[in-house]
């Protein structure tokens, strides 16, 4: 995890993205137990708007220096790395207030807690409504901090469902 956290550096400094934060899987396993994941999410907010293929850029950047595309993904060390330009203003706001962490010494932006939450909210899967469970579980965010946010973006009828089918509501 090294290696990608090293490569989101390179790739923001370069001005190919203005921004980055880890999302999904790999961001929970800060604030919970680990979880299984096959890869890495990147939510990135590009600098360019550039036409059809908006990853390209970042593609072609990864492969001169030699980490293949591999599907939907680019893989560096042993970890498919999947880029996704923000598409709300909901992932917009997560990828700017992201959280800083470290990775062995090298920083590494992700996705707080909440907005996690509030992600897998909007998406409603039943993996993503374990997420929500297992962050408010751990203590890394609160009902309240996700009915705020939730309300801010919309996603009220979404909560007030998930509280009345997993809470004592």
């Amino acid at each position: 995890m090294k290696e990608v956290a090293k490569l989101l550096q390179e790739v923001r400094t370069s001005g190919i993205i203005q921004n980055y934060a880890l999302f999904g899987a790999v961001a929970q396993m800060r604030y919970t137990e680990p979880v299984a994941t096959l890869d890495a999410d990147v939510l990135v907010i590009l600098s360019d708007d550039t036409g059809l293929d908006v990853l390209a850029p970042i593609y072609s950047y990864c492969r001169k220096r030699g980490y293949v595309p591999e599907g939907e993904a680019v893989l560096v060390g042993k970890w498919p790395v999947q880029f996704v330009p923000t598409f709300s203003p909901l992932t917009e706001e997560a990828v700017r207030e992201a959280e800083t962490g470290d990775i062995d010494g090298v920083p590494v932006r992700v996705v707080s807690a909440v907005h996690l939450a509030i992600i897998a909210l909007s998406v409603g899967r039943p993996k993503d409504h374990l997420r929500i469970l297992a962050l408010i579980e751990a203590d890394a965010t609160l009902e309240e901090e996700i009915e705020k946010l939730a309300t801010r973006h919309n996603l009220t009828a979404q909560w007030s469902v998930f509280k009345r089918r997993f809470f004592d509501v």
